[in-house]
């Protein structure tokens, strides 16, 4: 979950833009597609606000979107036209990074891989289950059919909590 060169230089024009509308970024997409880009930014309720089960809600996406607008046009740092848009990441979520997904260690997840894991005709790069623990450079992991796997961080490519209702 390397974040490229664009998104790391985005993060740092967006983020203090984000923070003055009281809410906080937790991540970032960029997808350049040929002359009009899509910018995607995911906001989320700050810790002190979650605690007392509050949330983003459309007023905070506009607002968002309203600030972040004025810093980019300012900063001018995508060529072309672009489309902007702002939203909490939802139940099923995407992890941005690896202090992410930590706050996730006992529920499910799904993980895209850039090298294939397991063996013979069993290796996939694809793989959903129970974040079991995680350290600096790997997680574990075990599948609902009780497979366990230790995949390094590096190896990740795309990684989504998988919303449960309990």
């Amino acid at each position: 979950m390397k974040l490229s060169t664009k998104v790391a230089e985005l993060t740092t024009i967006i983020e203090p833009a984000v923070e003055a509308c009281d809410v906080s970024l937790w991540g970032i997409e960029f997808t350049p597609q040929g002359n009009r880009s899509l910018l995607r930014i995911y906001i989320e309720a700050l810790p002190e606000e979650q605690e007392q089960d509050k949330h983003v809600t459309i007023e905070d996406c506009a607002a968002v979107n309203h600030q972040v607008s004025g810093v980019l046009e300012v900063h001018d740092p995508i060529a072309g036209e672009f489309v902007l848009e702002v939203s909490s990441p939802g139940f099923d979520r995407a992890f941005f990074s690896d202090e992410q997904m930590r706050e996730y260690i006992g529920q499910t997840i799904s993980l895209r891989l850039i090298s294939a894991i397991g063996q013979g005709d069993k290796k996939r790069r694809k793989a959903t289950g129970k974040l079991d623990s995680m350290d600096d450079t790997s997680l574990q992991l075990t599948t609902s059919d009780g497979e366990r796997f230790e995949i390094a961080l590096s190896n990740i490519d795309k990684a989504n909590l998988i919303y449960e209702d309990d």
